[in-house]
């Protein structure tokens, strides 16, 4: 039998906690569901300097854990199951998963996103072996080595400082002439005399067998390509939301990112999207916070409508 509840979330991160935080506070039943483990890519984040009421930054694993700790203070409940599917029963949503099944009238799709991968030859083949997508995870690896960073905006420079701490020599290949990242990203970059920047080109190939040897790099002006010696490499390009299990509900949107007004609700009345998979969001944490603060809220107002529905009909 479905196991029933008023809100169930889909996804652990920022979003995720903050819909679970202000819906278990408003006295909603309340489910989270993780496919791995709570506070998604936040967690690989060494050094928040941007989330209000820490001036001196703060680390995703402690912020998360607080977030965490806050949500089950108003007894939201947490388990570790995949979602394969989502189904609407009139007002009710049905969601599947390996396990078993749940039935909510108000369902929060917070799912976050994975990272891109640039799809060349070599990348598939040396995940692992000096292929990452997470310099906090892999970082320490890399001490007293050379590293290529691909990427332009914040996540590429911020990660690329990071690594910077380890690698003795770095070196930054973007496909255009300007970085996309924060004005002061920029400056720490180009004043970090470990970083040497390769910009307007893109990496063709990594190279190796047991591990990285090099990359080739092409210019994308002048269309030569050089071999690039490094012990890692490093991508941060963006990232694909987590929604192709949901393609029954948004056909249009098969695999993209969700639509939502500004309540946070989708085209399906009850369902609401936050934080990366939603379209148009600034994939911020602050902001990724407040997405969900709406939503539950909204969520909130939703079910009182259902209720008084239910009484007059």
């Amino acid at each position: 039998m479905p196991e029933d509840y008023d809100v169930v979330i889909v996804g652990g991160g920022p979003a995720a906690l903050s819909a679970a935080i202000y819906a278990g506070r408003a006295e909603m039943k309340t489910l989270v569901l993780e496919r791995m483990w709570v506070g998604g890519q936040v967690t690989l984040t060494w050094d928040v300097a941007n989330y209000p009421g820490f001036p001196d930054g703060v680390d995703g694993p402690t912020l998360i854990a607080r977030m965490e700790k806050q949500a089950k203070k108003f007894d939201a409940e947490f388990r570790t199951e995949e979602v394969s599917l989502v189904e609407l029963d009139g007002d009710m949503k049905i969601v599947k998963t390996s396990k078993t099944e749940y039935r909510c009238p108000v369902l929060i799709l917070a799912m976050g996103a994975d990272p891109k991968h640039l799809g060349v030859p070599g990348e598939d083949e040396l995940r692992g072996k000096g292929v990452s997508y997470c310099g906090t995870c892999d970082g320490p690896f890399f001490r007293n080595k050379k590293v290529v960073v691909v990427g332009g905006g914040d996540a590429a420079l911020k990660e690329g400082l990071f690594l910077t701490k380890f690698a003795n020599e770095l070196v930054l290949v973007h496909r255009r002439d300007e970085f996309r990242a924060e004005k002061i990203y920029q400056t720490e970059v180009k004043e970090n005399p470990k970083i040497q920047l390769m910009l307007s080109c893109a990496v063709e190939k990594i190279n190796g067998e047991e591990h990285v040897q090099s990359v080739d790099i092409r210019n994308l002006k002048t269309d030569e390509v050089h071999t690039e010696p490094c012990d890692g490499v490093f991508i941060f390009i963006g990232h694909a939301p987590n929604t192709k299990f949901l393609c029954n509900l948004f056909p249009e949107d098969c695999g993209g990112h969700i639509e939502t007004d500004f309540n946070m609700m989708t085209s399906h009345p009850g369902v609401f999207a936050i934080g990366d998979v939603r379209k148009d969001s600034y994939r911020q944490i602050a902001t990724a916070v407040g997405e969900g603060a709406t939503a539950a809220i909204a969520a909130e107002h939703y079910i009182s409508t259902l209720e008084a529905k239910s009484e007059d009909g």
